[in-house]
């Protein structure tokens, strides 16, 4: 097939940014609980800042937690972005009566084993299942996908809706995304490839912290000669 004649390839680039550590919650579980969070280690926002693109199109849930998050980023010397979109559907799991139970105690009454607070079909009652937030995250995510189509989005969100974007990006394989670890203002990849034939994932990065790799080089320095110094 003549280079003319292929298919056009147009990718749209997801980096997912999870919420700022939440340090009042006294141990309790949160879910959809909107408490703030603790956004003053500047030395995180500022190597988060580095990596992130410019001319991005932004998303964020409706939740203050990542509001927070995405304004410590631009306080850090990111370029602030004309708008910022809030969508509920990117929040994450409404717990329901399980939130403000003490976290550890919840985890330990579990199955051994267990990666979330349920099974992926279980609803917390008066809330949702990881299949509700799923379904909801797949949604707006698809729908970016058309709207964004071959841009750069960030997404400032949770554990929960990283996760379930995971699923997503694993061909529904929704339980094994429970697996991955999505730790406070991380970033994860996740590039959409869409052609009139067909679409598919890639994972270039999955909870990446590029404060440890910025930690790493500070570390070098301080221990390399000055000869070295020169060369780095």
């Amino acid at each position: 097939m003549a280079a003319a004649d292929k298919p056009k390839v147009v990718t749209t680039r997801w980096w997912w940014v999870r919420h700022a550590p939440v340090r009042n919650d006294g141990g309790n579980i949160y879910g959809q609980t909107d408490l703030p969070c603790d956004t003053s280690d500047t030395y995180v926002f500022n190597a988060v800042a580095k990596v992130l693109p410019r001319n991005a199109v932004w998303y964020s849930s409706n939740l203050m937690r990542t509001h927070q998050t995405a304004e410590a980023i631009w306080a850090a010397g990111f370029p602030k972005p004309a708008t910022m979109t809030w969508e509920a559907d990117l929040a994450e799991q409404n717990l329901g009566s399980w939130q403000g139970m003490n976290r550890a105690a919840f985890i330990a009454s579990r199955p051994v084993g267990s990666s979330w607070f349920a099974d992926i079909n279980e609803p917390a009652p008066g809330g949702e299942s990881f299949m509700d937030l799923y379904n909801r995250a797949r949604r707006i995510i698809e729908r970016v996908n058309n709207d964004a189509v071959g841009r750069d989005v960030i997404a400032v969100a949770h554990g929960g809706t990283i996760k379930a974007a995971l699923g997503l990006a694993l061909d529904g394989q929704v339980e094994k995304a429970l697996s991955f670890d999505i730790d406070n203002c991380s970033i994860t990849r996740l590039d959409y490839f869409a052609s009139p034939e067909r679409s598919v994932w890639r994972l270039p990065m999955v909870n990446q912290q590029p404060w440890i790799a910025d930690d790493a080089h500070a570390e070098m320095h301080q221990l390399a000669g000055p000869e070295v110094k020169k060369l780095a």
